[in-house]
């Protein structure tokens, strides 16, 4: 059974910096997507960020330049560094995991973990 395990939400003012980490545990597949979404209070789930087993990235438009996501393949572990936080930010962010196995994709997500950008 693949689980995700995200930790470093928390509060913030405007202006700071967070880190997430997620960690992926069970049978996965070596190439695989992990990323990042969120989703803000009566809004849809949005994608955040989003990177490759050999390191490609993909970023939302709102936070590029502000959020740097990186993986540690040994690990089997995300992180997304956030900086430069805005009000605007704040949300539920939840970790994901997609990769292609024999017959289907399976994906999987995480708990979630609140970031709240307030002062």
């Amino acid at each position: 059974q693949v689980q995700l395990v995200e930790s470093g939400g928390g509060l913030v003012q405007p202006g700071g910096s967070l880190r997430l980490s997620c960690a992926a545990s069970g049978s996965i597949f070596s190439l695989n997507v992990m990323g990042w979404y969120r989703q803000a209070p009566g809004k849809q789930r949005e994608l955040v960020a989003v990177i490759t087993s050999g390191g490609s990235t993909n970023y939302a438009d709102s936070v590029k330049g502000r959020f740097t996501l990186s993986r540690d393949n040994a690990k089997r572990a995300v992180y997304l560094q956030m900086n430069s936080l805005k009000p605007e930010d704040t949300a539920v962010y939840y970790c994901h995991l997609v990769f292609q196995g024999p017959q289907k994709w399976y994906d999987y997500w995480g708990q979630g973990t609140q970031v709240t950008v307030s002062s």
